[in-house]
């Protein structure tokens, strides 16, 4: 049984996930990237519209990339690469003045941050979460954000993640014990009302 979503503007908040052009350009299931962009920009439309706060946050590495994590593990995690321009936000998302933008240096949004205290600044205690990718920026910051006490709606066709397993996963596993999980369409009906 699906809870009833009810989204209270005031104390509710958008976060996206790494929507910038380093991480776009690779390919991802089961939606394409462009699909999770277009779906995230209609999110920021009604968002906007409805006056809720938009948090879009990208990652990047420090300058000397002495930030990089390199615990020894059992497989290796290929990075794109950092050019120039990797870590630019998406066009789409359609940068407006009133928007706050968050740098993180790992996984998750909150870690090392001014997040969790942008937030809390303004009453927030319900993010709306959304991004590539499911399992990793996405998820690490569900992971922290259910710590933190935040309520959370998961997007799901506005996430993607390298493989389709990895999407599934979370969304089945995880984000079901952390929160709601709703379309696009269901989260932009809820804000209409």
């Amino acid at each position: 049984m699906l809870v009833e979503l009810k989204i209270n503007i005031q104390k509710t908040a958008i976060v996206v996930i790494d929507l910038q052009a380093g991480i776009v350009s690779m390919p991802t299931e089961p939606h394409p990237a462009k699909i999770v962009i277009e779906n995230t920009a209609k999110l920021l439309t009604e968002a906007r519209r409805k006056g809720i706060a938009v948090f879009l946050v990208h990652v990047t590495p420090s300058p000397d990339l002495k930030d990089a994590l390199n615990p020894i593990t059992e497989t290796t995690f290929q990075s794109a690469g950092y050019n120039p321009g990797w870590s630019s936000y998406v066009p789409e998302l359609n940068i407006q003045s009133s928007d706050f933008l968050i740098t993180k240096h790992q996984w998750g949004a909150f870690y090392g941050t001014e997040l969790d205290l942008q937030l809390r600044r303004r009453g927030i205690d319900t993010i709306i979460l959304c991004g590539i990718s499911t399992n990793i920026g996405v998820e690490s910051t569900a992971r922290f954000a259910y710590e933190f006490g935040y309520n959370q709606i998961f997007v799901q066709d506005a996430m993607a993640a390298r493989s389709k397993e990895e999407h599934e996963y979370p969304i089945k596993y995880i984000f079901p014990r952390l929160g709601l999980i709703r379309s696009t369409s269901e989260i932009i009906n809820a804000l209409s009302e």
